[in-house]
């Protein structure tokens, strides 16, 4: 089978990988986690995981209601590092939704006319409109983290964007947007073993891009404009919420509990669970320098 990228993931995985991480994954035990400071030894069970997601699917198709009738407007921001699991957490918020109220915004790269205007212009067409929720799949916070460990940006341009984004942020809720920002972190050693699936698997071999096979080699740079974007970008009015993304399932769940936390909306259930603590966390007690 001809491998993506003419097998660099398993090149890397085989002779630059770190020996803790290629450890971890050559003795991974079914289910196990490979983080060791991951709160749980195991992968969530099935049954239990798909009967809290069809509960929350049930409160999401209430919140798409409210929503729609009330003209609410609602974004939210799916950040995270390369294989975290944004598009897994994003389809399943909105597999029972609407695609005529909740759509989904993954930005290519920017055009000629594009790179030429202000940095945020791009993205504002693709804000919610009453009655809509937008779940962005990455969004302006490339600058802080991809542009930046990829030298796409210059020093310059980063510092401007920390300089406005917060003031764009506290306009977008100031008119009455409701902004959840999400940001997926997964181990080093779980990332590697996700890439080398893909890049076994045709079906999803398409996922992969030279992105991930350099970034590899960048995880301490990654971990660097990671913590600096996420303390910088942090406010009170649109705060970060980082989930350790290492169980799927968990992440999944996490995520849109942390979505109907942030939003009031009828029919909403009185007990719905808080997101687990065990695996959220704010930028100022974010750890990103583990090796697995």
């Amino acid at each position: 089978m001809t491998l993506p990228f003419d097998g660099a993931i398993s090149r890397f995985y085989e002779h630059d990988a770190p020996k803790s991480v290629r450890d971890a994954i050559r003795d991974r035990r079914k289910k196990a986690i490979l983080d060791p400071e991951y709160p749980y030894a195991e992968r969530m069970e099935k049954d239990d995981y798909e009967e809290t997601l069809a509960a929350l699917q049930l409160n999401l198709v209430r919140l798409q209601a409210d929503v729609k009738a009330t003209g609410k407007r609602l974004a939210v921001v799916f950040e995270g590092r390369d294989a975290a699991g944004k598009g897994g957490a994003i389809e399943r918020v909105r597999e029972n939704l609407n695609p005529r109220v909740a759509r989904v915004v993954a930005l290519s790269k920017p055009t000629e006319r594009e790179q030429g205007e202000w940095y945020f212009q791009r993205y504002i067409d693709h804000l919610p409109t009453a009655g809509e929720i937008v779940l962005f799949d990455r969004s302006w916070y490339n600058r802080g983290v991809v542009e930046h460990v990829f030298g796409f940006c210059t020093h310059e341009q980063r510092e401007k964007f920390f300089q406005q984004v917060t003031e764009f942020e506290h306009m977008l809720v100031n008119d009455g947007i409701v902004l959840v920002k999400l940001w997926l972190n997964v181990g080093r050693a779980e990332q590697l073993r996700r890439f080398l699936k893909r890049e076994r698997d045709p079906l999803k071999q398409w996922k992969l891009s030279w992105i991930d096979v350099e970034g590899l080699k960048r995880w301490d740079a990654y971990s660097d404009a990671i913590r600096e974007t996420l303390n910088r970008s942090h406010s009170s009015h649109a705060p970060w919420t980082v989930i350790r993304a290492d169980d799927k399932k968990r992440a999944r769940l996490a995520s849109i509990k942390t979505i109907l936390q942030n939003i009031e909306f009828e029919g909403k259930s009185e007990h719905l669970a808080a997101p687990d603590p065990k695996i959220i966390k704010g930028p100022d007690t974010w750890s990103n320098a583990r090796d697995v």
